[in-house]
């Protein structure tokens, strides 16, 4: 019997292959489409996948400002940032942030579901999030999920 072939192969950053993707986001829930996204930035779809290495690919999301939120969360939930100042927390709910920026709803979703270390910060650069339908990355011939 061959014993080379049950040799665990781990990969890294020479050996890996990225590719780029498309998610439309339309009329997806939140939390359902973003930890596919989160796997597929990950690499945990890949049969090679090694948890120290950036082995997941580029995902493109487009139509970020129609995705939904389920029963009253678009009101109620809430996201919490600090200023860096005495008396800086600030609060800001879906809903206004939709109206500011929302692309930024579902990059902190994704980002939530991201190690918190710094593979998980190199990892969040591979996702690209727009409002629109259009997105600057035709160049890279991106499948379409």
């Amino acid at each position: 019997m061959n014993t080379l072939s049950y040799k665990t192969v781990s990969a890294n950053k020479k050996t890996v292959t990225k590719e780029w993707v498309v998610v439309d986001a339309n009329n997806e829930i939140l939390g359902r489409l973003c930890t596919k996204i989160a796997m597929m930035i990950r690499g945990k779809h890949k049969p090679g996948f090694t948890p120290h290495v950036d082995c997941g690919d580029n995902v493109i999301v487009i139509n970020a400002d129609k995705v939904k939120l389920t029963g009253n969360k678009f009101n109620d939930k809430t996201y919490v940032s600090y200023t860096g100042y005495p008396g800086g927390q600030r609060f800001i709910s879906p809903k206004e942030l939709m109206a500011k920026h929302p692309e930024r709803v579902v990059e902190k979703a994704v980002r939530g579901m991201l190690p918190k270390n710094r593979l998980g910060r190199a990892l969040f650069g591979n996702l690209h999030v727009y409002a629109g339908a259009e997105h600057p990355h035709a160049a890279q011939n991106p499948k379409t999920i």
